[in-house]
């Protein structure tokens, strides 16, 4: 038999998904999913909508060794969704929504990916989820770490989910991958997506799951100034600041973190609705090229 006959690609979905192997990482987030192939897997039924259920038991995927085409990961990422380009990120020509985020020693280095995010939480609709895979990453350095936020909220001191319960935030794309731009940049950006308002504590549409939902992307309580929170104008600003940093602070907690470390050809599929992502920057002056297709998604609640 040829090696090539002998292809991940060409083996049947169907045996695929009898004997696909789930080895957790973590206690609480991330398992890694081994003998599939997703441009196989995007092919069967079954086995995406075994895929999906363990996305939301393990709210992050990974896969390894996922030698696929450009047209096999949109086809894979499409299962789950329309696909949305990113408004300042650039994306493959030829697959729209296919964003490319590639690093050099000759590119600046940005202040997005290397804070703790949801992607995209400026959106009114942000995304369901993420299809990441590494084509080119340094020999060391450069991973990826998740944190599951629906433990961030259970974990969360009685007192606190009390007062944060009707809270709404504001979540700007114009104070984060709009402020090194000009002026005129910067609030055309903002004409264009104005910020978004979120629960601060949002309920996951397919678990019913209490997600604590705001990270670096947001910006302030919407609703804080209260006679429940506020017993003089001055406690408005500090009140609110002060427990906003707290809420953002608890994706920090290791035990709700997993790491992952890049090779080439390597995949990481997240539930975006309940999870915060961080890039560690630590690889310059190497290069770092990676492909995501994000899905469109639903309306916080």
């Amino acid at each position: 038999m040829s090696q090539e006959s002998m292809s991940p690609a060409v083996i049947g979905a169907a045996s695929l998904t009898r004997s696909i192997q789930v080895e957790p990482l973590t206690c609480t987030i991330g398992a890694e999913l081994s003998n599939v192939h997703l441009g196989a897997a995007a092919r069967d039924d079954g086995l995406m909508a075994e895929i999906r259920g363990l996305l939301l038991k393990h709210r992050v995927l990974f896969f390894r060794d996922q030698d696929i085409t450009r047209a096999e990961h949109v086809a894979f990422a499409r299962r789950f969704g329309e696909l949305e380009d990113h408004p300042v990120a650039g994306s493959d020509p030829e697959h729209p929504g296919l964003v490319r985020i590639y690093k050099s020693p000759d590119a600046p280095n940005d202040r997005y990916e290397n804070a703790w995010h949801t992607d995209a939480t400026w959106r009114e609709k942000p995304p369901f989820g993420c299809v990441l895979r590494c084509i080119e990453c340094p020999p060391v350095g450069g991973d990826t770490m998740w944190a599951n936020m629906v433990l961030a909220y259970e974990n969360l001191p009685a007192d606190v989910k009390a007062k944060i319960a009707g809270l709404r935030a504001r979540h700007s794309i114009e104070a984060s991958f709009g402020a090194a731009m000009t002026i005129e940049k910067r609030l055309a950006l903002k004409a264009q997506f104005p910020d978004a308002e979120h629960p601060v504590v949002r309920t996951h549409p397919e678990t019913g799951e209490k997600v604590l939902f705001v990270n670096a992307f947001t910006t302030h309580f919407s609703n804080y100034h209260t006679p429940e929170h506020v017993r003089f104008g001055q406690d408005a600003n500090p009140g609110a600041g002060q427990l906003l940093a707290y809420l953002i602070s608890q994706v920090y907690i290791p035990e709700y973190q997993v790491r992952w470390r890049w090779k080439p050809n390597s995949m990481a599929f997240w539930d975006n609705r309940s999870t915060q992502h961080y890039a560690v920057m630590d690889y310059p002056p190497c290069h770092r090229k990676m492909e995501r297709a994000g899905i469109m998604g639903d309306l916080p609640y």
